[in-house]
């Protein structure tokens, strides 16, 4: 009951709520990359127009970057898109897996939170030393130059080969990606949003999983979970699991 759901890219219906409700709403928090329903590819538009209403309402922008934090930029979606939240979250994989995550925001935000504020927050990993020696680690290695070109370029090109597989055997299919982060869909073109996720051809998805599965490659079971592209993932891990897709839509043909 604390909570309102509003869509994606919808302008109209976030004024609505906000004139009505502007006054009581603590903050928006938004995926500025959502990946919890496959990939769906954000309306830059849209984060700006929600940045601005934040400002005029007084509200807190908050990004959940626990999936695209460190995986299209050093800077996650804020830097790519070049748009500030109030607070931003991070997931394990600012520590290469480990169990830790992070909030972050600027001084007048932080400084609310224990022990300097007075909003409570503790945690039983908090400060770990082991996971914090494994996200200094993880940071210094991404921060390497051409770090995040080299791993979008992987990405591309495994995206790349997949479809044209997909497309040699004649099965709808489509495949994106932002940085290391990829979707793909059993559907001629790419969704916008949930609903279009939810109609796709999920028997064939399916057959395509074990198939691929078969082959030792283990893509994510769900249609509505992307998956991610490694530093660690070689050239030849990219030919394998082209070569792979391909047979695979072959047998789905």
């Amino acid at each position: 009951k604390e909570t309102i759901v509003l869509p994606l890219n919808d302008p109209e219906k976030l004024d609505k709520v906000l004139q009505k409700k502007g006054h009581e709403i603590a903050a928006i928090i938004i995926e500025p990359i959502p990946a919890n329903n496959g990939l769906l590819l954000q309306d830059r538009s849209f984060l700006e127009c929600l940045r601005k209403k934040c400002y005029k309402y007084g509200v807190l922008l908050i990004f959940d970057e626990v999936i695209s934090g460190f995986r299209v930029g050093f800077e996650g979606a804020t830097g790519l898109y070049g748009i500030q939240p109030d607070i931003i979250t991070f997931g394990k994989i600012i520590g290469g897996g480990m169990p830790v995550g992070a909030i972050g925001g600027p001084a007048k935000v932080m400084d609310r939170m224990a022990p300097l504020g007075d909003v409570y927050q503790a945690g039983t990993l908090s400060g770990n030393p082991i996971a914090m020696a494994a996200g200094l680690a993880t940071l210094r290695l991404i921060k390497a130059p051409g770090f995040f070109d080299r791993l979008s370029a992987t990405t591309a090109r495994l995206v790349k080969g997949i479809q044209a597989g997909a497309d040699q055997a004649g099965v709808a299919f489509s495949i994106r990606h932002q940085g290391a982060m990829a979707g793909m869909y059993f559907l001629k073109d790419a969704p916008n949003n949930f609903g279009q996720i939810m109609g796709q051809d999920i028997e064939r998805f399916k057959k395509f999983f074990h198939l691929m599965l078969d082959e030792g490659i283990y893509f994510p079971p769900s249609t509505v979970e992307a998956f991610f592209m490694s530093s660690a993932h070689s050239d030849q891990d990219i030919d394998a699991t082209i070569a792979a897709a391909t047979r695979s839509f072959k047998a789905l043909a």
